[in-house]
């Protein structure tokens, strides 16, 4: 039996498929991918069974930076105010966190990611529930264990990032300020 395989012959896990499934997400969010094409390489990325099969679905794709890399570790103060966008949105909806993204949010790349992830989740639920006439309200109860959830990981200094969100407010590239 031969031992020696090419690095691209190495059978995948499932952590590896989903680390392609989520740059494919993201390429598609970000309108690099059509529809078509984004459903044609989930499939492939889902399907994959070696190294060099999830190497071809996205070597076409820029690598885009990961949404958690900071390039500085947060102060105590960044999440300590990270930590208070996730938590204030329980109360105040999105109004909170984009209150605190637009005023903090300068100062700080940190807090404007995770109080532009607490909007994105609030406007989306919102939505919902104009769309269900009022039944998608029940998802509250949800989104305020996420958010608690959310301001512990902050207060870490981890990047949490709620699941099947519409992410509406986009967050900075790494070397461009806005």
């Amino acid at each position: 039996m031969n031992s020696s395989y090419a690095v691209g012959d190495l059978r995948v896990s499932d952590a590896e498929r989903d680390g392609v499934v989520e740059r494919l997400q993201d390429a598609y969010a970000d309108g690099r991918l059509e529809h078509d094409e984004f459903d044609t390489r989930m499939q492939l990325a889902m399907t994959a069974k070696t190294r060099g099969d999830l190497a071809v679905i996205t070597a076409d794709l820029a690598s885009a930076p990961r949404f958690g890399a900071v390039d500085e570790a947060p102060t105590g103060e960044d999440r300590m105010l990270a930590a208070a966008a996730h938590a204030v949105a329980v109360p105040t909806l999105f109004v909170g966190p984009l209150v605190l993204m637009l005023v903090s949010g300068k100062r700080s790349e940190y807090v404007r990611r995770q109080a532009a992830e607490a909007v994105n989740l609030h406007v989306t639920l919102l939505l919902i529930t104009i769309v269900t006439f009022g039944v998608g309200g029940l998802l509250y109860a949800v989104t305020w264990i996420l958010s608690i959830i959310a301001a512990f990981h902050a207060l870490a200094g981890r990047t949490f990032r709620y699941p099947w969100i519409l992410r509406l407010v986009k967050e900075p590239r790494p070397g461009i300020s806005g």
